[in-house]
């Protein structure tokens, strides 16, 4: 029975312990960070409008860069990289870089 509790203890801690903002399964590092901070603003019409300024992965990674600095996130370049690569994968299907 003593077991019983010290496991249960140990999983308790251990679930405490798992980040907030882990991503759920299947979920990229990218499409968590745009779900998170770009959503309220931006939805699906947003990526397929006819005059859309990004026609190719650097004026993608621009946008991006552009309007994560805008909203003041302070990503780091890897996190502007995912979240391109998050939206290629979804809506621009661009030749990888």
């Amino acid at each position: 029975m003593r077991s019983f509790f010290i496991a249960t203890a140990v999983a308790l801690a251990s679930a405490s312990a798992w980040p907030a903002d882990a991503p759920a399964r299947g979920e990229s590092r990218g499409e968590l960070l745009y779900n998170t901070h770009c959503i309220e603003c931006h939805n699906a019409k947003m990526h397929w409008r006819t005059n859309s300024v990004v026609s190719g992965w650097p004026s993608l990674l621009s946008e991006v860069r552009k309007w994560q600095q805008a909203s003041a996130q302070g990503w780091r370049d890897e996190d502007i990289r995912e979240v391109a690569r998050y939206l290629n994968a979804r809506y621009y299907l661009l030749p990888p870089p």
